[in-house]
């Protein structure tokens, strides 16, 4: 239901990830006002299932974001299935968040978690395919396609490295070549680990059924594989920390070891300004950053209530002054 009051919280938690909820949890057990805005876009939807995340390996991680937000409705906080439109930073250094849903949320400090989006080579198949037989994360899905053969395209730098990564899980892996120009050390180095490359562009990928089959090369020629990993260009969803005004460093909005940005009130955590990280470390993440900004607050909640103190002994000893004047 649509609303336009205003709700006054400690904390605004912006995506509702692991990092975010994991956020939300520590927070909302520390007797926090909280609420979670989650627009409903997580960065793994793709995926069956996500791996590596010690007790919840081969969970599907719509699975584990229902249960994390039964966990902090528990203890109170407020998950918000809309988007932030608007987020400002006020004079008091407060800051106000408008959704689209119509409700406004008032907040002493914000907590950043939006992940990261992957923009695919346009390459036929590979996006009808992502997160499925065509994967980025070798940690993540290495395992499911052991001794299977497997390729790497090569659509970006990071490839060459990635083709060195994949050859852990499969001594069947080649490096389709695409658009890269593959320097002679990097060829030494493939050939000794026994990495074929496959020169020419890549035309799209050959599926039957539902599922991959092989890679299809401009020449018409395709060359069998089962899985296919490609670095993807992520691209960061921060545009209401750049809107704040945080500090960007390298394309990322930069963040000291507790998340916090250069504006301050404002942590950020995950993929949002580390795209290095999985699920587990996200969490991680956002969870010690949750600490501290608990530990900020404190500070801010002592400030505040010596400026009382002092200012109530201040109008005790004028109302008593006056009190003498009457006598």
């Amino acid at each position: 239901m649509t609303t336009n009051h205003t709700t006054d919280l400690d904390i605004l938690v912006v995506g509702g990830g692991a990092a975010g909820l994991s956020a939300a949890l520590l927070l909302a057990r520390a007797r926090r006002r909280v609420a979670v805005v989650d627009g409903g876009r997580p960065r793994n939807a793709p995926a069956a299932h996500m791996h590596g995340f010690l007790s919840r390996d081969g969970v599907p991680p719509a699975r584990l974001l229902a249960a994390g937000r039964v966990e902090v409705t528990g203890y109170g906080a407020d998950v918000i299935d809309a988007e932030v439109d608007t987020l400002a930073r006020r004079d008091d250094g407060s800051f106000i968040a408008r959704l689209d849903n119509g409700r406004t949320l008032r907040s002493r400090s914000v907590l950043v978690a939006t992940g990261l989006r992957d923009e695919l080579p346009d390459i036929p198949g590979v996006r009808e395919r992502w997160g499925r037989d065509v994967l980025h994360c070798p940690y993540c899905h290495g395992h499911e396609v052991r001794d299977r053969p497997v390729g790497v395209l090569g659509t970006g730098p990071a490839a060459v490295f990635q083709a060195q990564l994949v050859r852990q899980w499969s001594a069947d892996t080649v490096l389709f070549a695409h658009t890269l120009d593959i320097a002679t050390t990097d060829r030494r180095r493939l050939d000794a680990r026994g990495i074929a490359v496959v020169e020419g562009l890549v035309a799209g990928l050959d599926i039957h059924g539902d599922a991959l089959r092989g890679v299809t090369l401009a020449t018409g020629e395709i060359v069998p594989r089962e899985a296919v990993f490609l670095p993807p260009r992520m691209i960061p969803r921060d545009a209401l920390l750049t809107g704040l005004g945080c500090a960007v460093d390298d394309g990322w909005v930069r963040v000291d070891g507790a998340g916090r940005t250069s504006v301050p009130g404002v942590v950020a955590v995950g993929n949002v300004v580390d795209p290095r990280m999985q699920v587990l470390t996200a969490a991680g993440m956002a969870a010690a950053a949750a600490g501290m900004l608990n530990a900020d607050l404190i500070e801010q909640d002592i400030t505040d209530a010596m400026a009382h103190s002092a200012d109530s002994v201040e109008s005790g000893a004028v109302s008593h002054a006056g009190q003498g004047i009457g006598r």
